[in-house]
């Protein structure tokens, strides 16, 4: 696995997790494995909170990793993506906290029904609400589902739909509908750049950490000149001249831009030239590309029916996105003992040489 974005050329990912950088902000590992219900989970180092691609089977994933996901992104309410909301909702109910759920068209409605399924009358003076985003073709609709009102909607509006369904400063959250038949959401999360402190900088530089860094990151994310002062907590000196400091000294000193690491959730889609298109639209140069691999490309045919993709189309898909590497799942239960088949038949695809799919490769030639 290469060290880092761009070393090594594309490398595939088998039952191990991705080679991620040392500076990355993000944890992702398939919460099932291969041949379990899709689900991607990413802990946010930094944040200290986690985001869920899909919610099929959750018994895997310890409460506590669990309690951490603030947002939830469904692709589609197929049974093996979605039967785990009611974990997520068992679990956060009582909490003073939210959760925002992002899915296709219907979204809302499937929320809802699931919702009502159970009898709410001792709710009162719960602070936990759902806020659920359903991303149509036109535009985002969004309601809040409060508990304490028995989960009725509330505060419900609509905004226009560009692709990006989710930035913080922090993280960005991109989507597009492929084809599965209904409307199927990929998505791309990525890790912003953000400045870090070089490695031994601050023991050379002769000062502590502390908040102050946070305040000179601040004041240079808010556009600061170079040339205004910036107070240190105590003196430093520097080859045993004492010095004040400004803005633009103390970023080259101590402070460097660290590219943010970008990551790919493909599932449940059939392998045409739209799909790849539309794909391309929110991803490209991923660092890592989750995606999924139904069958082998001896049964083709069988993925074209069911709108799912092959282990060469995922490998052929990665590379129209220009992944770094590739991590495979979502293997049907017919090949059970055959996973090292499709994990080859993907690398073998990806690290092929040739140029981007073509129209033809999308229809199945």
């Amino acid at each position: 696995m290469p060290d880092a974005k761009g070393s090594g050329g594309p490398r595939h990912g088998g039952p191990d997790a991705p080679r991620l950088p040392d500076t990355c902000g993000l944890e992702p590992r398939l919460v099932n494995g291969p041949f379990g219900d899709p689900g991607l989970y990413v802990g946010l180092k930094w944040a200290g909170q986690a985001f869920l691609f899909d919610a099929g089977s959750l018994e895997r994933l310890p409460s506590a990793n669990l309690s951490r996901v603030t947002h939830l992104f469904i692709s589609h309410t197929h049974v093996d993506h979605f039967i785990g909301f009611d974990r997520i909702l068992r679990l956060l109910l009582a909490r003073n906290t939210s959760l925002k759920v992002f899915g296709p068209p219907g979204i809302i409605s499937n929320v809802r029904g699931k919702l009502a399924a159970y009898t709410w009358n001792l709710v009162d003076g719960y602070d936990f609400t759902i806020e659920v985003h359903e991303l149509g073709f036109d535009g985002v609709r969004r309601v809040a589902l409060p508990a304490a009102a028995a989960f009725a909607p509330q505060s419900e509006f609509t905004s226009s739909f560009h692709g990006v369904v989710h930035n913080d400063g922090v993280f960005e959250v991109r989507a597009a509908h492929l084809d599965h038949r209904i409307p199927c959401l990929a998505y791309v999360l990525e890790e912003l750049p953000r400045l870090r402190v070089k490695k031994d900088a601050l023991a050379t530089f002769g000062v502590a950490p502390g908040a102050w860094l946070g305040k000179l990151k601040e004041a240079i994310g808010a556009g600061a000149a170079d040339s205004k002062p910036f107070e240190l907590p105590v003196v430093t000196t520097v080859g045993g001249v004492s010095a004040s400091w400004t803005i633009g000294e103390l970023r080259r000193r101590l402070l460097e831009m660290t590219p943010g690491t970008r990551l790919g959730y493909v599932v449940d889609v059939a392998f045409h030239p739209g799909n790849v298109e539309r794909l391309q639209t929110i991803a490209s140069g991923l660092d890592v590309l989750f995606c999924e691999a139904s069958f082998l490309d001896a049964d083709r045919d069988e993925a074209t029916k069911r709108f799912h993709l092959t282990a060469r189309q995922a490998g052929k898909l990665a590379q129209a996105v220009g992944a770094n590497q590739l991590v495979v799942f979502h293997f049907s239960s017919r090949y059970s003992n055959r996973g090292a088949e499709l994990y080859a038949e993907a690398q073998d695809s990806f690290e092929e040489i040739s140029d981007a799919p073509t129209s033809a490769d999308a229809n199945g030639s």
